[in-house]
């Protein structure tokens, strides 16, 4: 195989990995009813290389055949308080700025619909959402007239639903030709010079700096810092408004529309690329020590015969324990999602189950998967007069 490829989002040569993963499941919010088919679901490899010249960084080794986005896909995080309390503070946000009231809305992934149908509430809008994971059974609100729902990839066959206002929330680092898609939102755009654009994905300056080898997964094989994000939109005649992190900087925004002013605005954040080639370099150089460290830290607490769980069964879970080659080290995964419960963790095999559980399995050690869900969780545990050690990755 080449040592060098192909940019998917800016399209130069030059890309060069920096990072490998063998055999990783190639999914880890899909629901598993058991733990052989946890254990045997179908794996890929992971091969992320740095564009030097746009500072995209992509699974190269990337297929999507081996994906299945379907109604199993539980990838909401709707049952969260701290994050409910993020997205209504977002929505408003997107309101007020851009008078998002009355409007035509369309969101690109929408998942279980809850984010389109607060946005469309709270303005008053209509909305339009696309995602082959939506259940309508699973709507955590009353339907409304003016929401509708389309369970499917959004795709050029639908680029004649046109919207005021366009939303893809944690969905792009999903598709591997981002230089394609965003094309595709392009002429969604065009003859309607007043749509606003926005985008939510992961930092990847986090997940460098981090060295946060758990936010690195299958279904994720595009990876954007705040100027790789811009410089493709800018590529396809965006301008931008607005270029912004939030939720304890893990997310990473983008405001955007078509270019009415000559591209004129560049957000501070863009000029990123020497310090993102570092970063990747920092990465490289620290992995396979926090590697160890998590290793030699799990090991101790098995031979010291004390229990530990992981907090939050998603993604990050399943990356976790995949590259680790946990097994009994750890005991379960636990989530605050009912749907998960009695289902187990793609890849290990692990049982997910609810808070609840660790009312009776006293667990010495809590792992939160997630730093910013820390103080949602020790009320929960404090709640249920489990005094294990919380500690977050």
């Amino acid at each position: 195989m080449s040592d060098s490829f192909t940019c998917p989002s800016c399209n130069t040569d030059g890309m060069r990995v920096f990072y490998e993963a063998e055999r990783v499941p190639a999914h880890s919010v899909l629901l598993m009813p058991d733990r052989e088919t946890a254990v045997n679901y179908p794996r890929g490899d992971i091969r992320l290389a740095f564009c030097p010249q746009c500072g995209f960084i992509s699974n190269v080794v990337f297929d999507h055949n081996l994906h299945e986005y379907s109604d199993r896909y539980e990838e909401t995080q709707g049952f969260s308080e701290t994050f409910n309390t993020f997205s209504k503070k977002l929505a408003t946000h997107l309101i007020d700025r851009y008078d998002l009231n009355g409007k035509d809305i369309i969101e690109i992934g929408c998942g279980k619909g809850e984010f389109l149908t607060l946005i469309c509430e709270l303005g008053n809008n209509h909305g339009v959402g696309f995602d082959p994971a939506y259940v309508s059974e699973r709507s955590r609100v009353a339907p409304r007239d003016g929401v509708t729902f389309i369970q499917d990839f959004y795709s050029e066959k639908y680029a004649d639903y046109a919207a005021d206002f366009v939303c893809c929330k944690m969905t792009l680092e999903h598709i591997d030709q981002t230089d394609e898609f965003i094309g595709t939102v392009r002429r969604t755009t065009e003859g309607r010079p007043d749509t606003i654009v926005f985008f939510q994905i992961p930092d990847v300056r986090r997940v460098l700096r981090d060295i946060a080898f758990w936010d690195i997964y299958y279904e994720h094989c595009s990876y954007f810092s705040p100027g790789s994000l811009a410089r493709l939109f800018r590529q396809h005649g965006f301008s931008i408004l607005d270029l912004s992190t939030d939720y304890d900087d893990q997310y990473l925004m983008i405001e955007a529309k078509l270019d009415q002013e000559g591209g004129k605005h560049f957000p501070a954040l863009e000029d990123d690329l020497d310090q993102l080639t570092q970063d990747v370099q920092y990465f490289t150089t620290e992995y396979p020590k926090v590697l160890e460290g998590w290793k030699n830290y799990l090991q101790d607490a098995k031979q010291s015969n004390k229990r530990v769980v992981l907090w939050g069964s998603g993604s990050k879970a399943v990356a976790f324990l995949t590259i680790l080659g946990i097994t009994d080290e750890i005991a379960y995964g636990v989530d605050i999602n009912p749907h998960k419960h009695g289902t187990y963790l793609a890849g290990t095999g692990h049982e997910i189950v609810g808070p609840e559980f660790l009312r009776g399995y006293q667990p010495d050690i809590v792992i939160a998967m997630n730093p910013v869900y820390r103080q949602e969780i020790q009320r929960d545990l404090d709640r249920m007069g489990v005094s294990a050690e919380l500690r977050t990755i």
